[in-house]
């Protein structure tokens, strides 16, 4: 059957048409005759089979194909068709009955036999009835034979869906009529207690989220498809914690209803990802009305091969970006980028540059060549243990680097300069937090005395970056486990790189002040992360794979912040950037940065720590002995 379908669907519109008309007419002949024959004798009946009574039936015939003409039932889609479409056939049948009645009104004077009102009434449902299991018939066969078929197959795995509303209904159907997967659907699963105990396509609402457990031991549940369009993180955290024992495996479903319609519902199914777990919207630069500010000028973006360095290059040229200028260190990260971005906007001029920020001559060459209207700053030493055993290079690159950086933009007319810090730089007990703060007071102090507009945008972890807790962690689960957390109670502010960078973008473009920090939510424990990466891997936290705690790491503490002393939000850019009043660098401040330049360039790890204390008001390292700081272990979560 299912390869008579196909062929079916293969032929023109214009047969396909014809085919269909031709037994629809079939059918109305039939179903005529079977009416005269209920509501006649056989004997009676065959006596009324004359002349005239066949020019009614060809009257009938005309009247039932145009009523299905009118209402498209010619060009039916036996894959897709759904409930409006039988309301369609219903519609036309009645339609195409009351024109025929009307012609034989009007069509009285040429005596044409009469009929009784049963016989129009039984040939309408008859009619009605079969157009329908004409039409219906392949789809409902080809769903009973996907479905048995699937049934049987050893390697079938039965599957509860989440979500018994339209989206859920529409996945059951898709995954019904498709062989190309091995859900065996077993039912539903819905908090909304008025479904409970329905059929829905066919299965059963079987309980709420909260009857998760039970209902997968009784059905031997391995798979969940999540089908709630718009499902909040917070839910998404509750599933998987109500799952943490049960080893199954979780899909999401986030797309819209035509793609549903007009693909197979498997391959739309998306892996239950880490990302899920957050409860943030996409954004990106080219959505904000601060992108029609894009100039035609020219953009560099430094620390361009990190994370937040490429997706910066990506939203600038999605955005319309003409030229972009991308500087770093990471040869091959920096080919890679250039070839990548190159491939996709092939409209605009991509130029990769080598560079150090730290080389003076070379960034003022640089400068010199391509005269960038825009400087993204995203190039930083971001490990806090590494940068706790070698200070100074976290002070040569975040804190010299960005003073040389922001002097030669400035030197070279640069409109805007727009310096990526961190939330570690807010009470930091780290040097690698200090020098981000520092390096925050150097921009700021360079905006008072220059035409380049500088600023600061502060934000807390980006999801799943380069050398963050999330791709540590799914190493660690891949490879058995176990998986290592600093604290048990250690929390931190999450965001995506899209969200961060189109919010940093936007900060940018819309110049709204000198130090703008973004919103980042409510802080996620790591621990429970982890526990929820092991639980949508398939496997039992602590039974199939360990969580183990080390000890906070030099540097570390339990919770950071976004706003630090004496600054306060004075106002809000679409509810995610608040634009911050923050105490006024001090104007001698770049003559003290030489002192820690003299103290990087003698290699005096006590002197670079002993500035920094200085110049940075709420810098509290912490030693060994502090409550927070257990300066322990390698190869643990940090962030």
């Amino acid at each position: 059957m299912f390869n008579r379908f196909q062929r079916l669907s293969r032929i023109s519109s214009r047969d396909r048409a014809l085919l269909v008309g031709s037994v629809d007419a079939v059918i109305t002949v039939l179903s005529f005759l079977a009416a005269l024959w209920l509501r006649f004798s056989g004997t009676e009946l065959a006596q009324r089979l004359d002349n005239d009574l066949l020019q009614v039936m060809a009257i009938l015939i005309a009247c039932r194909l145009l009523a299905n003409y009118t209402f498209r039932l010619h060009l039916w889609s036996f894959r897709f068709s759904g409930l409006a479409d039988g309301a369609r056939i219903g519609i036309a049948g009645v339609s195409g009955t009351a024109l025929f009645v009307f012609l034989l009104y009007l069509l009285k004077p040429l005596e044409l036999p009469q009929l009784g009102r049963a016989v129009l009434v039984l040939e309408l449902l008859l009619s009605t009835t079969l157009m329908a299991a004409v039409r219906f018939a392949p789809r409902l066969g080809i769903t009973y034979r996907a479905d048995l078929l699937r049934g049987r197959r050893p390697d079938a795995v039965a599957t509860a869906i989440v979500g018994a509303g339209s989206a859920g209904e529409m996945l059951l159907r898709g995954l019904l009529r498709s062989e190309d997967h091995d859900y065996r659907i077993v039912g539903f699963i819905d908090d909304d207690r008025a479904r409970r105990g329905h059929v829905v396509g066919g299965k059963s609402v079987l309980g709420g989220v909260a009857d998760l457990p039970e209902l997968v031991e009784r059905y031997r549940i391995r798979q969940i498809l999540i089908a709630i369009p718009n499902l909040s993180a917070r839910r998404v955290r509750e599933i998987l914690e109500l799952s943490t024992h049960l080893q199954l495996r979780f899909k999401i479903l986030s797309v819209s209803y035509q793609e549903l319609e007009e693909k197979s519902a498997s391959s739309l199914l998306e892996d239950l990802t880490p990302r899920d777990l957050l409860n943030r919207e996409e954004v990106t630069f080219k959505q904000g009305r601060e992108a029609s500010f894009l100039g035609g000028g020219q953009q560099m973006v430094v620390g361009a091969a990190g994370s937040i360095g490429s997706e910066v290059c990506a939203q600038l040229l999605e955005a319309g970006a003409r030229r972009l200028v991308m500087l770093d260190i990471d040869e091959n990260g920096l080919y890679m980028l250039k070839r990548r971005l190159e491939r996709r906007y092939p409209d605009s001029v991509v130029v990769a540059e080598i560079a150090d920020i730290r080389d003076t001559s070379r960034i003022e060459v640089l400068f010199g060549q391509h005269r960038p209207v825009d400087v993204f700053h995203a190039a930083a030493r971001k490990q806090v243990p590494l940068m706790e055993a070698a200070p100074g290079e976290s002070v040569k690159t975040n804190v010299l680097g960005t003073l040389h950086l922001a002097r030669v933009a400035a030197e070279y007319g640069a409109e805007r300069f727009v310096y990526m810090s961190t939330d570690k730089a807010v009470k930091s007990v780290s040097v690698m937090g200090a020098s981000k703060r520092l390096g925050e007071m150097v921009v700021r102090r360079m905006d008072e005395s220059s035409k380049t507009r500088f600023s600061v945008v502060r934000f807390g972890n980006v999801f799943d970056s380069a050398g963050s807790v999330v791709p540590l962690f799914r190493e660690q689960i891949q490879g058995g486990g176990p998986v290592t957390v600093t604290h048990p109670d250690v929390r931190r502010y999450f965001m995506t790189i899209s969200e961060a960078v189109g919010l940093v973008l936007r900060a940018a473009y819309g110049d709204y002040g000198r130090l703008c920090v973004l919103d980042m939510g409510e802080p996620i424990a790591i621990a429970d992360l982890a526990r929820l990466m092991i639980t949508l891997s398939g496997r039992v936290p602590n039974v199939d794979v360990k969580i183990t705690y080390t000890g906070l790491r030099p540097g570390e503490k339990l919770d950071e912040e976004l706003w630090g002393e004496g600054e306060t939000t004075t106002r809000r850019i679409d509810s995610r950037i608040c634009v911050v009043e923050s105490p006024a660098p001090d104007g001698n401040l770049l003559a003290e940065v030489e002192q820690l330049r003299l103290a990087v360039a003698a290699e005096d790890q006590e002197t670079v720590r002993s500035v920094l204390r200085q110049l940075v008001a709420d810098y509290r390292p912490l030693g060994p002995t502090d409550p927070e700081g257990a300066w322990l272990a390698e190869d643990s979560a940090v962030m």
